[in-house]
């Protein structure tokens, strides 16, 4: 029988895997994010709800952010990034974001849990996620999903640091102290 501790402990030990990440290329990320007059985030299924997540927080940083596919999204252009998170790097609708993105010129990063696959070859600047074996314990893309909550809240702290951002400051732009 599984246990609470069993499926926690195997979670928490699959983000040792942030451990691994350049901060070389962590960096130029943040610096692109900070740079860019729109940030686009998308992802499908349970990565499109961390990437809602993603761009929320970025809004309360004060900056334009969108997620894909929302009716208020403006055209992407050559002055924007986006963000696209897939663990298999081969998700259609992430895919065709790629290819419109290539079209017009702006920055692609990309978060997916491998090296091998098309979305990592199309962007510009490449996150990978290392994430173990899915298992009962975790199952379909649950590691991926939570490395990738964990390493985009991660990016957030440092891009408030950039920005000169508290919590205080975020609290202001949150819907709910409206």
């Amino acid at each position: 029988m599984t246990t609470l501790s069993d499926s926690f402990e195997y979670i928490m030990s699959n983000f040792d895997n942030l451990r691994e990440l350049d901060e070389g290329i962590v960096s130029k990320v943040c610096k692109a994010l900070l740079d860019s007059r729109n940030i686009f985030v998308y992802g499908v299924g349970r990565s499109g709800i961390v990437g809602r997540m993603f761009a929320m927080r970025l809004v309360q940083m004060g900056l334009h952010a969108y997620f894909v596919g929302e009716t208020i999204a403006p055209v992407v252009t050559e002055k924007d990034s986006v963000v696209l998170l897939s663990g298999t790097g081969e998700t259609q609708g992430a895919l065709l974001v790629a290819q419109i993105c290539r079209r017009v010129n702006a920055k692609i990063i990309s978060i997916t849990s491998s090296t091998d696959n098309s979305i990592y070859r199309a962007s510009d600047l490449k996150l990978v996620l290392k994430t173990n074996k899915s298992s009962d314990l975790a199952p379909l893309g649950t590691l991926f999903e939570a490395s990738c909550h964990v390493l985009l809240d991660s990016l957030v702290a440092i891009l408030m640091t950039a920005k000169g951002e508290k919590e205080a400051d975020l609290r202001k732009r949150h819907a709910i102290w409206l």
